[in-house]
C-alpha cells in the first residue's frame, strides 16, 4: 500500500514493452528481470505482463481509450435494448 508522500516511478510505455518482451524471449522469471532492468518490484514486471497477457499491450492510453469505447457502445446497446421493447410493446 502507498504510504503518504511516496513518489511512483514512471515508466516510458516503450520501456514497458521492452521489458514484457524481454520476459518473453528469456527464461528469466519476474524477480531476475526486474533485477537486470532495476525495477524496485518483480510484482510490477508481474502486472505489465499480465496485462500484455490480457489486451496485448502495456500502454495505459490505450487501456483508457478502449474504456471509453466500451462506455460508448453500452449507451448505444441501451438505446437499441429500448428501441426494440418499445416496438414489441406496439405489436
Amino acid at each position: 500500500m502507498a504510504t503518504k508522500g511516496q513518489k511512483f516511478i514512471i515508466y516510458d510505455d516503450n520501456f514497458r514493452e521492452h521489458v514484457v518482451q524481454d520476459y518473453f524471449n528469456s527464461s528469466l522469471g519476474y524477480k531476475k528481470i526486474a533485477k537486470k532492468y532495476f525495477i524496485p518490484s518483480w510484482k510490477t514486471v508481474e502486472t505489465w505482463v499480465r496485462k500484455y497477457k490480457k489486451i496485448g499491450t502495456t500502454d495505459n492510453q490505450k487501456i483508457v481509450n478502449d474504456k471509453i469505447d466500451y462506455q460508448k457502445r453500452y449507451e448505444i446497446l441501451k438505446k437499441y435494448l429500448a428501441f426494440l421493447m418499445e416496438e414489441q410493446k406496439k405489436k
